[in-house]
């Protein structure tokens, strides 16, 4: 199911590890908001974007890119809650009708925004990762 890393995500890959240290699982490309998503071993989320995001400055700067350091794990349910940081996740469920999965967030009211994010903007790279690693084809916050 999972996708194959493209020879542009290799090498942001090396990019990113040869700045922080630390070996990101996977580097996806969003070309629609110009930003790169790393995932990363979850105790290593804040080593790889460095005291005071200086590492995270540092490459969006080389990179000419935003940069998105998100904890990664082989768990759907999980790495869902891992693309909502600070957001307060009361359930993930799965949904599968005709082979599409659709995943729905179930977030408290006031996180509401915070979750879907300016322009549905944390929806988007939800559904980004998640497709890619799982096959999902709907985010839903809920």
């Amino acid at each position: 199911m999972e996708s194959k890393i493209t020879m542009e995500e290799l090498r942001f890959l090396s990019v990113f590890q040869e700045l922080t240290g630390v070996t990101a699982y996977r580097c996806f490309i969003d070309e629609e908001s110009n930003r790169l998503i790393y995932l990363v071993n979850n105790n290593e989320v804040g080593r790889a974007v460095g005291r005071n995001g200086k590492n995270v400055k540092l490459l969006a700067r080389i990179l000419k890119r935003s940069i998105e350091v998100v904890g990664y794990s082989q768990d759907l349910e999980q790495m869902t809650r891992n693309l909502f940081p600070g957001i307060r996740v009361q359930g993930v469920t799965v949904s599968e009708r005709g082979g599409e999965k659709t995943v729905y967030v179930k977030v408290i009211e006031e996180d509401k925004g915070k979750a879907i994010g300016k322009d549905g903007r944390n929806v988007k790279r939800a559904r980004l990762v998640l497709e890619r690693l799982f096959g999902v084809r709907r985010v839903i916050v809920r």
